[in-house]
């Protein structure tokens, strides 16, 4: 999947490494217990944690909503390099 500069924003919130509200998401790509792979529109967002959820998916808001013990958040390629990428790796 392309990665283009997107007017859309993309936020992420974290509360206590149990909830996280993001938008900006293009699609989930895969998801288990210990990993949600996401397209998002600053590229693809691994979140890797322990007894993880997709508890919300909204397609046409880009929103989506994950539960569990997050660990870490990873970016790869497209836009997302920078700064999350460098503190998350």
């Amino acid at each position: 999947m392309a990665y283009e500069e997107s007017k859309t924003p993309h936020r992420l919130t974290m509360d206590d490494c149990k909830n996280l509200w993001m938008n900006g998401v293009q699609e989930v790509e895969s998801f288990d217990e210990g990993e949600v792979a996401v397209h998002t529109v600053k590229g693809l967002l691994y979140v890797r944690g322990t007894a993880l959820k997709v508890d919300k998916l909204e397609k046409t808001s880009g929103e989506l909503t994950i539960s569990g013990e997050i660990t870490g958040l990873e970016y790869q390629g497209g836009a997302g390099g920078g700064f999350w990428s460098r503190l998350f790796h």
